[in-house]
């Protein structure tokens, strides 16, 4: 029975090309491997343990194959396969920011909610300037848990404002928001107007000042988000429903007419800029037809420091100030951005 010369020549090749060095084995072999018609790729591999001959046709690797695109969302929620695996590790969520100066062009000198017992008597010595401070970070605590699907992350934002200007009240912290968030991901694939949606969120959230009475401002959330990325933009729409509160504990009961019901985020990354924008809406018309604009931008400093502006027009700049409206101006620095 005929015996093709190639099932003996191959590792005569392999002896022959290893002796050439490794760059030439590497080479030879890996452009052998890249020809799916079988008997060219055993003529390939045949020519490789003779002479060459001038006149064989060279054999032309096959191109590589491209990289990957870079997922913003599958890196900062690790969603794709080569993120998978990593439970309880920390990561940044929001901004993580300092901004030694914010001016407010309307000090909530007087803050009230219609709740009983929730009005100051008398006016507060707030100062219009103030440093803001944010932490966020997430964690994801399991994956996979209906099926392949479904992954359950935690989540703390933490932002403070310090009258750190105001020498007359001791330089006070006066406002610090906490939010823990619970939320269950879902990862998706399909495509809209050119955008590719990654994923659904739907997620348990607490949201509060800490303080106690008449300043104490807390609500609680179920928000569904969905989540969708083109290139160097991210999208994220996110409408929610406020959990009532019963038995005379709602510290402010209008507050989704004021904080509201929504908010899209649109997020753009070029080089190492980012660009945020946050609308947020009651989605009622009429005397409760209210929202907020909320526009970021950092800029590159020096390796991972940025430099960060920020301006927020409209209403809830902060839980104690949720039913007043203001402009407020920031500048400062960002050790971690969106992506």
């Amino acid at each position: 029975m005929p015996v093709s010369v190639s099932r003996f020549a191959l590792p005569l090749v392999a002896c022959t090309l290893l002796a050439a060095g490794p760059s030439a084995a590497d080479d030879g072999l890996n452009a052998c491997r890249q020809i799916a018609d079988d008997a060219r790729r055993l003529a390939c591999y045949d020519r490789l343990g003779e002479p060459a001959d001038p006149a064989d046709p060279p054999v032309a690797p096959a191109p590589a194959a491209p990289p990957p695109p870079d997922s913003l969302l599958g890196h900062a929620w690790e969603l794709d396969p080569g993120e998978r695996g990593r439970i309880l590790r920390i990561r940044p969520y929001k901004p993580v920011y300092v901004l030694p100066f914010t001016h407010s062009t309307r000090p909530n000198q007087q803050p009230a909610s219609p709740a009983p017992g929730h009005a100051l008597a008398d006016p507060l010595d707030i100062a219009a300037d103030e440093a803001k401070l944010q932490i966020s970070l997430k964690t994801k605590l399991a994956e996979d848990l209906i099926g392949d699907n479904g992954d359950l992350w935690f989540g703390y934002t933490q932002s403070s404002r310090w009258q750190v200007y105001n020498g007359g009240i001791s330089r006070p912290f006066r406002e610090t928001n906490h939010e823990p968030e619970l939320m269950l991901l879902w990862r998706t694939d399909y495509r809209l107007a050119g955008w590719h949606g990654r994923f659904l969120n739907l997620s348990l959230n607490h949201q509060s000042n800490g303080r106690s009475l008449p300043l104490s401002r807390s609500w609680n959330r179920i928000m569904l988000s969905a989540n969708l990325e083109r290139g160097d933009w991210t999208l994220s729409l996110r409408p929610w429903w406020r959990i009532p509160e019963g038995g005379g504990n709602d510290d402010n009961p209008d507050i989704a007419n004021y904080l509201g019901r929504g908010d899209l985020q649109l997020v753009r990354r070029w080089g190492g800029q980012q660009l945020s924008v946050m609308l947020r809406h009651s989605l009622r018309s009429g005397r409760d037809s209210r929202g907020a604009l909320q526009v970021d931008y950092a800029f590159p400093i020096a390796g991972q420091l940025r430099g960060h502006l920020q301006w927020f027009s409209g209403y809830g700049e902060s839980m104690i100030d949720y039913n007043h409206r203001a402009n407020y101006y920031g500048l400062g620095m960002s050790l971690l951005e969106w992506y």
